[in-house]
């Protein structure tokens, strides 16, 4: 999907805009779902403790690796929305899942075949969250696995 023009879906920020020109495939847009969940928090069908359940290493995911969003928190209405960018894969080992900037995203894109993307957004003062987008990118093409030659007893 290199160069190719494609919309952003609804509420990612100019460091997501960026991607679509990379080789992002298996874009899921989690719009619909966040509507819903919100639908049913102001409806009373949902009760914000259920919606604003942030877990406490989230919410320090969004701290310390955060991006600052120009959206307002859509719950409480006062604070901005920080986006964390998760990243998932069986090449990276030990630090796949861990949150990290976006704009490292490039060079793991170049490195690894296959990464998960998870974009979440993350109210910091009522714990808000939601996941906004899912994506893969990578280079596709799986690297040989390379092994330590055993040593024989005899050598």
């Amino acid at each position: 999907m290199r160069g190719a023009a494609t919309r952003a879906p609804y509420g990612t920020s100019a460091a997501y805009r960026g991607l679509v020109a990379r080789s992002v495939r298996s874009v899921i847009d989690y719009s619909l779902a966040r509507r819903a969940t919100l639908a049913g928090l102001f409806s009373g069908k949902v009760s914000a403790l259920e919606a604003c359940d942030a877990h406490p290493y989230l919410l320090r995911a969004a701290r310390y690796h955060g991006e600052p969003t120009d959206r307002s928190c859509p719950v409480c209405k006062q604070h901005p929305l920080t986006q964390v960018t998760y990243v998932y894969g069986d090449e990276l080992g030990e630090s796949s899942g861990r949150a990290r900037p976006s704009r490292e995203l490039d060079r793991l894109e170049d490195v690894y075949a296959e990464l998960s993307v998870y974009v979440v957004e993350v109210c910091k003062s009522c714990s808000w969250n939601h996941v906004i987008t899912s994506y893969v990118v990578g280079t596709g093409e799986r690297q040989p696995v390379r092994r330590a030659r055993r040593r024989a007893a005899e050598e």
